[in-house]
């Protein structure tokens, strides 16, 4: 079924987006949303009066730090990491540009 993509429905930060995803990587993206979604909750605090932009430019500055350091750290399953974030970054991306 490759090739195949199927909508998902996942809520960050009290918020719901779908999307495209092939079925055999639906839990990834699930757990995704879940860490983006507890990140942007720990930033966000107690501040419940701050931009979700800027929640979310936070999360993503800080997940991408993450990344970095696991490249650096040169670790055999970095590259499968790699792949699947920039795979949800090409396909959030595509959501974002249908929504509009």
């Amino acid at each position: 079924m490759s090739g195949t993509s199927e909508p998902v429905s996942v809520r960050v930060l009290d918020r719901e987006y779908t999307v495209g995803v092939a079925p055999d990587e639906r839990d990834s993206l699930m757990a995704a949303a879940r860490l983006l979604d507890a990140r942007m909750r720990e930033i966000r605090g107690a501040n419940r009066m701050a931009a979700v932009d800027r929640v979310a430019i936070l999360a993503a500055l800080n997940l991408a730090h993450e990344l970095q350091q696991l490249r650096e750290s040169g670790t055999g399953s970095t590259r499968a990491v790699v792949d699947a974030v920039d795979t949800l970054h090409r396909r959030l991306d595509a959501y974002d540009a249908e929504s509009r």
